[in-house]
């Protein structure tokens, strides 16, 4: 049975880009599911995809040949209802750079989630080719603020982007940013900032703190920007960023309770 990878605004003539894939492989009564990030590279007949980090994998055990047969088409079909494409041949491991593996290096930066809101729901009014259209523009325009504020992409994931800043002020001030320039889009975006410590190994990085902003950022409601405390401690002699308290969260899968804050206009 085919590989699976999730294509967003990305097509096979695109090289360069980081996406998701899915696998499924049946023997027997037994599925066998593999999924997560991928790196593509090259385009057309010489593309090439490579997980970035070890996949996630479950197997399921459905009992006769007949029921995993049927589980394996519902599970391509829905699959196919969240844009992926067919992919052919195998899904290679991350490529070794020059100089082998790298050792883990540790870094602090502030964290930034952007998530559009309701993004299926848009889609699937706007149908495939409008909304390939308006990705596109949603990622130029975050691309830009990100420049602008000297912010570095790490990965996006769907309809969502992560990325890091030296500076706390400076990941607030691309997010208020993001958020007014993709309002132009019909678009709307929640936004979560994390400060914290990630390892660095070659291109890959790791660590709680990523965790921590994307719940940050599950958090907020459309048009919010939400900091955790880490981000607000960091900004105390910053007079012009005002915040709102917004109150103590568990997030999920994190330890202990957090406060969050609303970033003012």
């Amino acid at each position: 049975m085919p590989n699976f990878l999730r294509i967003g605004i990305h097509q096979s003539n695109v090289s360069g880009y980081t996406s998701k894939a899915w696998c499924v492989r049946r023997v027997g009564s037994a599925i066998f599911l593999k999924w997560g990030a991928v790196e593509v590279q090259g385009a057309g007949d010489g593309r090439k995809v490579y997980w970035t980090r070890l996949p996630q994998e479950k197997t399921v055990r459905c009992g006769t040949a007949q029921r995993a047969q049927d589980y394996a088409k519902a599970a391509i079909a829905r699959r196919r209802n969240h844009r992926y494409e067919p992919l052919a041949g195998s899904i290679a491991s991350r490529r070794r750079t020059a100089s082998g593996s790298a050792e883990l290096k540790q870094a602090l930066a502030t964290i930034l989630i952007v998530d559009i809101v309701r993004s299926t729901e848009k889609a699937a009014k706007l149908g495939d080719a409008r909304w390939t259209q308006v990705m596109g523009h949603y990622y130029a325009a975050v691309r830009k603020e990100l420049k602008t504020s000297r912010g570095k992409e790490v990965v996006t994931t769907g309809d969502g982007l992560l990325a890091t800043f030296k500076a706390p002020a400076a990941g607030i001030s691309c997010a208020t940013a993001i958020l007014k320039a993709v309002r132009t889009l019909g678009l709307e975006i929640r936004v979560g900032l994390h400060a914290g410590e990630y390892k660095v190994s070659g291109a890959e990085v790791v660590g709680l703190a990523f965790h921590i902003g994307a719940r940050v950022a599950a958090k907020a409601r459309a048009g919010e920007v939400l900091v955790s405390s880490a981000v607000k401690d960091l900004l105390k002699t910053q007079s012009t960023i005002r915040f709102r308290d917004h109150g103590v969260h568990q997030l999920k899968g994190v330890p202990e309770r957090w406060r969050l804050y609303r970033v003012e206009d």
